[in-house]
């Protein structure tokens, strides 16, 4: 008897600065979901905003590059907030999708804006659809490092000095601002888009000229921009894995190689090393998986989550950085090898977060939405 395969929707790319880092994290989650239990359905949705059934991301980054055009091949669909609806939709009318469209599970593959923020997740949410990861909450305050750091002061976490301004401002009131992080924070320290990830529109500033310019191009990426004190500092990451009563990896480290952890030392130059488990004292090892469990819970996170550390040289003390609640996804990436160590091979993992996302999908069907 033939076991009806699992229609796992794999959404990747979308309206984000970090892009071209999904497509490479959508490929690995594709290539390494079991064929033999899972029909992939990849859904790759364009830099514009336009959803592609169908295409491959390496076809999509083809795609997009100068001259490249989008292929007729390629239907563009949409997915509706209606639940009685599961299923992707022709944009265009046409025939109905049928088999092709349906869906049992989505894997949103998306990093940064519209992906991450808690936008798709309330989409999917309305069309009650069983989706990896967090939900609407905790994928919007995960990404928003404002927001995320004054529940983490709540909760009784560490958390490194920081100042937060609006662009408009910053716009009104450069000087003010400048004379502000200065005699708040001082130099070194990093600048940072308040809604973003993968290190992209960060900047470390050294003096006032680099100030200025680090808050302009941060500016640039969202109307919130985030200055925080810099540290002389290790920084370590550890991986989360659950809903109500989450799992934690061993510890890793992360040596850049540059300066910091910038997108080129992440994803360019291929110098930076990950050391797992990282080499602290066991002592250390414990309080930074205290620390992430508190932090999952605090933000009311399920499914997955990085959660990154900054451990102060001088002092010894431990910091919490920020979490990523759909952090990078290819074989290299931190989380799969952080589970990986931990004892849970990559296939493994997919397995366990599609599972997860069932259990989530299962629970909300106890809510009752009428009197």
């Amino acid at each position: 008897m033939t076991t009806k395969k699992i229609r796992v929707g794999v959404v990747f790319g979308g309206r984000s600065g970090e892009h071209e880092v999904s497509l490479a994290s959508a490929k690995a989650v594709m290539e390494n979901l079991d064929p033999e239990k899972y029909a992939v359905v990849p859904i790759g949705i364009t830099k514009a905003g336009q959803w592609l059934l169908g295409t491959e991301p390496a076809t999509l980054l083809a795609a997009e590059q100068p001259n490249g055009g989008i292929a007729d091949t390629f239907r563009s669909v949409t997915f509706t907030g209606d639940p009685t609806v599961k299923h992707l939709i022709p944009l265009e009318g046409g025939s109905a999708l049928g088999e092709q469209g349906a869906l049992d599970v989505i894997i949103p593959v998306l990093h940064g804006t519209y992906g991450e923020d808690g936008t798709l997740q309330g989409l999917l949410e309305m069309a009650n659809v069983p989706y990896v990861g967090c939900g609407v909450l905790g994928a919007a305050v995960g990404m928003d490092k404002e927001k995320m750091k004054m529940i983490f002061d709540s909760a009784g976490l560490p958390n490194v000095n920081y100042l937060v301004y609006r662009r408009n401002q910053w716009a009104r009131s450069p000087e003010a601002i400048l004379d502000a992080i200065e005699t708040q924070l001082g130099y070194p320290n990093f600048v940072k888009p308040v809604n973003l990830g993968s290190s992209v529109g960060i900047n470390k500033a050294h003096n006032r000229t680099e100030l200025e310019h680090a808050i302009n191009v941060a500016a640039e990426y969202d109307r919130k921009i985030i200055i925080e004190q810099g540290i002389n500092c290790r920084e370590f990451e550890c991986a989360v894995l659950g809903n109500d009563e989450p799992i934690v990896s061993v510890v890793g480290e992360i040596i850049a190689s540059n300066e910091f952890y910038d997108y080129n030392a992440k994803y360019i130059d291929n110098q930076s090393q990950a050391v797992i488990p990282a080499n602290i004292p066991q002592q250390t090892t414990e309080e930074i998986r205290r620390y992430a469990i508190a932090a999952f819970q605090a933000l009311d996170l399920s499914g997955l989550s990085r959660i990154d550390f900054f451990l102060d040289k001088d002092s010894g003390k431990i910091y919490i950085n920020e979490v990523n609640t759909l952090p990078g996804f290819t074989e290299i990436s931190m989380y799969p090898k952080l589970w990986a160590a931990s004892g849970i091979p990559y296939s493994e993992l997919l397995e366990r977060l599609i599972e997860l996302a069932q259990e989530r999908y299962e629970d909300r069907q106890h809510n009752r939405t009428n009197l």
